[in-house]
């Protein structure tokens, strides 16, 4: 199996492709194939079996134990309750995604992306020193830190929004231990985030710079391959769950619901469906920023404009990195004008899809929105038909399925994907069920969810009150290189 970059190029192996994470001309990497992963005897295997018969697929010069052995320490410690149990509520399955060290979804993939990381560097030869460089909308940081905390040859550089994630996201990076990690709030908002990294990524010189002291950049968010892949297998996982329960028959398709802001969560159920999971459509749901909407309704992608803060920060995003992957795969995989199309967006914050393009993406994926009002309605009203809380993300994908209801019937059972824990968004959850905090402090404001409703909070999110803020660094988004480089002590 080999890849190529979403902008042409020559190929290169799965270990190359996991260790560089972007490609270098910019570009991201895909399979030059997408192999069949037969449904038959899925309701058969474990999470962990799952995971290492799809990875397999894709990383085939890896032998199996090596891979077994990858997906069985990722998973089996690390969720140790469950990996991703489905909830049903009425016609729509509810995947939590959310069981692992970090209460987020971006726990699914980062806890095993290390360990690809480890047998990529081995595959190559590699001896120089990774260094992680990652931005984060909120969950991908957190997550990104306890899968690569102290692992050796490694260090960990995060970028976040400040002032632009959660108290509880926020407070769990800054509180992460190990002596690899570095954490960075920036003046400014996760889009300028993402586009310094990709600038760190793209800039020869201080790569030149990283060569001569034995060092490399690869990245942790979802524009790597390895990132990516283990995402694909939750939606194999959650339809063997909704067939096991009887909420859909073995080989009778399914609608998929995602949240998303960078569109990596639901690229990777795409990915399931062209690999041959039963799926009628996926539903793309997203918050005020709507420029995923806009997109799949008019063909326009438009990223001058306001970002917006809102009750779901993780999908705050104006540019969605793995769009890209999408439309190169509506395009026949042609590299010329997916360059063009995000060369467009570079320049001039926009542009426009072909209408044959536009028709075969409205086939496939469904655009709708919902505003932190909706969801907060949302939120209040499944906990009091189900006694279950949302978090805001995961609201808004829940209204989003039911807008879609309204307009188009209830032809599919629904799977939607559920990417965090309510109590990474206390006060938002609070407030949408008609609780007062405005005398209550941030850090209290979980206890007071829970003596609300029962529920109870997640080990890992209890305990980050009580534990001593470690990373105090901020830059204004114009010195990332430059923080970068006295991180790793560069001439």
């Amino acid at each position: 199996m080999e890849y190529f970059s979403t902008r042409g190029g020559e190929k290169v192996s799965a270990s190359l492709a996991i260790q560089e994470g972007l490609a270098p001309d910019g570009g991201l990497y895909v399979p030059a194939r997408f192999p069949a992963y037969s449904i038959e005897e899925i309701c058969d295997k474990s999470y962990v079996e799952m995971a290492a018969g799809i990875f397999s697929l894709y990383l085939r010069e890896f032998s199996p134990e090596q891979i077994a052995e990858a997906a069985v320490n990722a998973y089996l410690p690390n969720f140790p309750k469950a990996v991703a149990p489905c909830v049903g509520l009425g016609d729509t399955g509810v995947l939590e995604l959310w069981h692992g060290p970090t209460a987020a979804f971006k726990d699914m993939a980062l806890q095993v992306l290390p360990r690809l990381m480890k047998l990529a560097g081995s595959r190559c030869g590699n001896d120089r020193e990774l260094v992680v460089l990652t931005a984060t909308s909120g969950d991908t940081g957190k997550a990104a830190l306890e899968g690569f905390k102290d692992v050796p040859g490694v260090k960990i550089i995060v970028f976040y929004p400040k002032d632009g994630v959660s108290a509880t996201q926020e407070l769990q990076m800054r509180t992460t231990g190990g002596s690899n990690t570095y954490v960075i709030g920036v003046e400014g908002n996760f889009d300028d985030c993402q586009t310094g990294v990709k600038a760190l990524f793209a800039d020869a010189g201080l790569n030149r710079q990283l060569a001569e002291n034995g060092k490399q950049f690869t990245s942790a968010n979802s524009i790597n391959w390895g990132r990516l892949l283990p995402q694909i297998v939750y939606y194999y996982y959650g339809y063997s769950q909704m067939c096991r329960a009887g909420r859909v028959e073995l080989g009778a398709p399914i609608d998929i619901a995602v949240p998303t802001g960078n569109f990596g969560n639901i690229l990777a159920a795409w990915y399931a469906k062209k690999m041959g999971l039963p799926v009628h459509r996926l539903l793309c749901a997203s918050n005020e920023n709507d420029v995923l909407t806009e997109v799949l309704t008019t063909g326009v992608y438009n990223s001058r404009r306001p970002l917006l803060k809102t009750t779901s920060p993780s999908m705050d995003i104006l540019v969605s990195s793995n769009f890209e992957r999408f439309l190169f795969d509506l395009s026949g995989n042609n590299a010329e004008m997916t360059a063009q199309w995000f060369r467009d967006l570079r320049e001039s914050g926009r542009f426009t899809v072909e209408p044959p393009i536009l028709a075969a993406m409205q086939e496939a994926v469904y655009g709708g929105k919902a505003d932190s009002a909706q969801a907060a309605a949302t939120i209040k009203k499944v906990y009091d038909e189900y006694g279950y809380l949302l978090d805001p993300h995961t609201a808004v994908g829940y209204t989003v399925v039911e807008e879609y209801w309204r307009s188009h019937g209830r032809e599919y059972p629904v799977l939607l994907a559920s990417t965090a824990n309510p109590y990474k968004f206390s006060q938002a959850v609070l407030e949408a069920l008609g609780l007062h905090v405005e005398n209550v402090r941030e850090t209290d404001m979980p206890q007071l969810l829970e003596d609300h409703t029962g529920v109870p909070i997640p080990e890992s999110l209890r305990q980050i009150a009580s534990l001593p803020v470690r990373h105090n660094r901020f830059c204004a988004k114009d010195k990332m290189r430059d923080t970068v480089t006295d991180i790793l002590r560069l001439a």
